[in-house]
């Protein structure tokens, strides 16, 4: 039977957004929406990040992630400040506050979620993040040359096989 783009399209649609949904569920009991979680998941453990890095790897519109941030901002979640480097840029950084939002986020989602992914063995989850992350590298920069990719946060998935 031929693979067809729609056929992926299709399913990983579907993943995303019963994935989206179950873990909104978790987030309403804070006033956090996913795609909030996900930028305050990008900002952790970082020095700042800008705003055109952030939006790519939150996979937001700039326009988008502005208001976000605003919003996190707002909640005194997250800060701005101008790029040492570049003085033009302005980078994101989670707050004292954000960074504690930020891992109750994860413990309540990590006690919904459970210690991996539902419904798969861990050596199904073990092949399916290095693809996932290749396939992802694969479509943003069109070949994976190296095998390895990372997930949007730059931390290494390893190789898929």
């Amino acid at each position: 039977m031929a693979r067809q783009p729609q056929d992926l399209l299709h399913l990983l649609t579907r993943a995303e957004r019963l994935t989206a949904r179950r873990i909104q569920s978790v987030l309403d009991a804070f006033g956090c929406s996913v795609d909030a979680w996900r930028v305050l998941d990008l900002l952790s453990g970082d020095e700042g990040r800008n705003m055109t890095s952030l939006a790519e790897d939150a996979a937001l519109p700039a326009p988008t992630l502005t208001k976000i941030v605003d919003q996190l901002v707002d909640q005194n979640l997250v800060f701005r400040r101008v790029d040492p480097a570049d003085r033009r840029r302005v980078l994101a950084q989670l707050t004292p506050r954000g960074l504690r939002r930020r891992r109750e986020l994860a413990r309540a989602v990590r006690a919904e979620w459970g210690p991996s992914i539902p419904g798969l063995t861990e050596d199904e989850e073990d092949q399916l993040l290095p693809l996932l992350g290749r396939l992802s590298g694969a479509l943003a920069d069109g070949s994976d040359r190296e095998g390895t990719t990372t997930t949007p946060a730059g931390n290494p998935v390893g190789r898929a096989r």
